[in-house]
């Protein structure tokens, strides 16, 4: 998303203030933000208008999350979203973005499966989306498929911590505690070519653990302020989930009661009579 001088830590806009020219976001430029020491802000996106309101405002990445099937879809896990479904939606994205890094999840149960098969599939993505790397849930045990895909060309942002493609077997969507699991995976990850890493609600202090021992950039959600950046779900940051909203989520809008507010005086309005008015008729 940015240029040479906004990932070399240049960015003095002030909140709500207008950043300087941004060149594209490449993956070298995403990893290297770490060094120069700037915070990285990521959100993710599944459709056109939101993608290309997402890269105007300034964020540094886009993830097309498999978050879809849940916030989208209406399903209960991440699980039910397909191949074809997360390229299709990634697609609308990547014609959006000018700026931003996009990054497009591995769908259930790619990462598990044999590197060729991984290798189809995420080459799927990158050619026909527009998008820049997948990202791959797991650490140590998804090493040897990391590694095939970035041999392959092909970027990958590792994803450590809760895992919620893994919900079955973890029994929920409860934080990841164990702190040598948790360090051997993120270290796995990077030596297998990872060029950053998502932390999923892992405690806060072995968070900032994990981020001062890789070299690599740390994104954080429910990690805690010590990660090298953080990624929201855009429909918890700008008040349009239904249902459960995890504490890490921060409402910066409420934009449910917007909408809910404006059909409803659309409604009332139609009903009355009141709409279509004068300056809405066509002669």
């Amino acid at each position: 998303m940015s240029g040479d001088s906004h990932a070399a830590g240049n960015d003095d806009s002030g909140a709500g203030g207008k950043r300087p020219p941004r060149g594209r976001m490449t993956v070298p430029k995403f990893a290297g933000l770490k060094a120069a020491g700037r915070k990285i802000s990521m959100l993710t996106a599944y459709d056109y208008p939101f993608a290309a309101l997402l890269d105007e405002a300034g964020v540094d990445g886009i993830l097309v999350g498999d978050s879809m099937s849940m916030v989208v879809q209406g399903h209960a896990t991440t699980l039910p979203v397909t191949l074809d479904e997360i390229i299709y939606h990634a697609e609308m994205v990547g014609r959006a973005v000018k700026h931003a890094l996009v990054v497009v999840d591995m769908p259930f149960p790619y990462g598990n499966l044999g590197p060729y098969q991984v290798i189809e599939a995420a080459g799927r993505i990158l050619k026909e989306t527009r998008c820049q790397a997948v990202k791959l849930e797991g650490g140590a045990a998804q090493a040897d498929i990391i590694a095939a895909l970035v041999a392959a060309g092909i970027p990958v942002m590792a994803h450590v911590g809760l895992r919620p493609q893994s919900v079955h077997q973890l029994g929920g969507y409860k934080m990841q505690r164990d702190e040598a699991a948790l360090l051997a995976d993120a270290k796995a990850a990077e030596d297998a070519g990872a060029f950053a890493m998502v932390l999923e609600c892992v405690p806060a202090s072995l968070a900032e653990k994990i981020t001062k021992q890789l070299a690599i950039p740390t994104i954080g959600i429910g990690a805690g302020p010590g990660c090298d950046g953080q990624v929201l779900v855009t429909h918890d940051l700008l008040g349009l989930t239904t249902g459960y909203v995890p504490r890490f989520a921060k409402a910066y809008a409420d934009l449910k009661t917007t909408i809910t507010d404006a059909v409803g005086r659309y409604c009332a309005d139609v009903a009355n009579g009141k709409f279509p008015g004068v300056e809405q008729t066509m002669e």
